[in-house]
């Protein structure tokens, strides 16, 4: 790494420690988890099939 190019990563680094930026991709769940599955182990129900 040339010294602008740390220099550059440490500021953007700081500037992220002082003022994270919100990523929503990083708090989106897309269903129940593993944890969920083991609480409610055999109470799953399977959803109506409709004709």
């Amino acid at each position: 790494m040339t010294f602008w190019n740390q220099i550059t990563f440490y500021a953007s680094a700081l500037r992220e420690f002082v003022a994270p930026t919100y990523r929503p991709e990083r708090h989106y769940m897309r269903g129940p988890g593993p944890a969920y599955a083991r609480r409610h182990r055999g109470s799953f129900e399977t959803p109506a099939t409709f004709h």
